[in-house]
């Protein structure tokens, strides 16, 4: 698929939004990719997994994992496709873990998924989870970059969408300045 066809995919489902939003990393924008929009059909799921699968053939994986929310739906339908299992982590008092009675072995093979990466600080979490469990990160892979490719999450990352979003620190917002409210669509509170 070329960016074209994946962008048109986004914008189609309306996940794509454009406004004044609060990010999970404390920053402020006028775009914000609400996945989930996306994710909620299963023919889009799966055309957009496939894609990110496809750039991991060849690479042994044992297991895919995804932080919970934005992560889950893709570490399944990227798992069901290189017939790999899926894990998903969860906040506990503020840190990233396994729950569940979901347990890495120590070299176990491991592709970590997200929906969307602006600092990329949810997937930097998982990949020292999963290392510290003793499991070999073998490569990220994001539907959407929101850093235009600036994130180094310091292994193979593959995102299916690359684009430059500006953001903003709060104090410098000019959205804020307009006094144009802030709204947070995503799934956990900055």
């Amino acid at each position: 698929m070329n960016r074209e066809e994946i962008l048109k995919i986004f914008t189609d489902t309306e996940a794509m939004l454009t406004g004044h939003f609060r990010l999970t990393s404390g920053k402020h924008s006028d775009r914000y990719f609400q996945c989930a929009q996306v994710l909620q059909y299963p023919r889009y799921c799966e055309i957009l997994c496939r894609e990110l699968a496809e750039r991991y053939q060849g690479t042994k994986i044992d297991t895919v994992i995804g932080p919970a929310m934005g992560g889950i739906t893709i570490s399944y339908e990227v798992a069901r496709i290189l017939g790999a299992r899926s894990l998903f982590t969860e906040r506990e008092n503020g840190l990233m873990t396994l729950r569940r009675g979901f347990t890495i072995q120590p070299g176990e093979k491991i592709l970590v998924v997200e929906d969307v990466i602006t600092t990329g600080g949810s997937v930097m979490e998982v990949i020292k989870l999963v290392r510290s469990a003793g499991g070999d990160v073998v490569g990220a892979g994001v539907l959407v970059d929101r850093s235009n490719g600036q994130v180094d999450l310091g292994v193979r990352t593959e995102a299916l969408l690359v684009t430059s979003v500006v953001t903003y620190e709060p104090e410098d917002c000019p959205l804020c300045k307009e006094g144009i409210p802030a709204v947070k669509p995503g799934s956990r509170k900055a």
